[in-house]
């Protein structure tokens, strides 16, 4: 009888069995590697999502790039806010008419006029531009002005209307200019940065103790500065009216395009 032996059988069937055991095992180290490859593309996934900026990251970095509030600019405009309550002093130390007093008072007021020309144009140069220093700086400009004017007039040395127009005049373009800010930005004019240079000027040599020509000469230097204070004025009123006009136009243009 013909067949095949027992033992050849059952090493037929166990080899298979050993072939299935390894496909078997192959199987399990493909699952293995599979799941290892998961895994690790899984832990590459959550690096990649760590490295994510987070939230309000970019006003982070913002906050970061700002200039610091004790730059050289602040510096100068914080020492021009020191020097108002010294100038008036000495002011109206001596019963105001001193002219030692006087002397040492216009020196203040003059220190201020210097820091106030440089303060902003270093900002601007070097990008030292801050929220204080927006804030603080035509604080800082309108303070020694104010204070220089009114204890002149309070000493009877000028009128009090001359003060009172340019006082209106700088508070009231002052205002204006956050009125129409939403339009966008009056820059400041020649015409302006003459008008402030002449006041100062003008206050200066009135703070001094002057006589003969050189009172006759102060005379006709404020007169100029009132002049350009009144003309610069309207001329800024001008501006702040074309620049609105401007803004409204745009924005009902805007709007009916969005409409359409």
């Amino acid at each position: 009888m013909t067949g095949v032996p027992a033992s050849a059988a059952g090493g037929s069937s166990g080899a298979q069995r050993a072939r299935g055991s390894a496909t078997a095992a192959d199987g399990a180290a493909s699952e293995v590697s599979g799941s290892a490859s998961g895994s690790a593309a899984s832990a590459s996934g959550s690096a990649a999502d760590d490295v994510k900026p987070a939230r309000g990251g970019k006003i982070a970095a913002a906050a970061v790039n700002q200039a610091s509030v004790w730059n050289v600019a602040n510096l100068l405009t914080m020492l021009r806010l020191l020097l108002v309550p010294g100038f008036v002093a000495l002011m109206l130390a001596g019963g105001g008419y001193d002219p030692a007093w006087r002397s040492l008072a216009w020196a203040a007021f003059a220190i201020a006029m210097i820091t106030d020309l440089f303060d902003g144009h270093l900002a601007r140069t070097y990008n030292l531009v801050t929220d204080f220093g927006k804030i603080a700086d035509p604080i800082a400009d309108k303070a020694i002005m104010g204070a220089a004017l009114i204890c002149l007039s309070a000493l009877g040395d000028l009128p009090w209307w001359v003060t009172a127009v340019i006082l209106g005049r700088e508070l009231g373009i002052t205002l204006m200019r956050f009125l129409v800010i939403r339009y966008g930005v009056i820059p400041a004019s020649r015409g302006g940065k003459l008008k402030t240079l002449t006041q100062g000027v003008a206050v200066g040599m009135y703070v001094l103790a002057l006589t003969g020509w050189l009172a006759t000469m102060r005379f006709w230097v404020m007169a100029v500065a009132v002049v350009l204070t009144v003309v610069t004025g309207l001329d800024y009123v001008r501006q702040a009216i074309v620049l609105r006009r401007q803004g409204i136009a745009e924005r009902a243009a805007a709007l009916e395009e969005t409409e359409a």
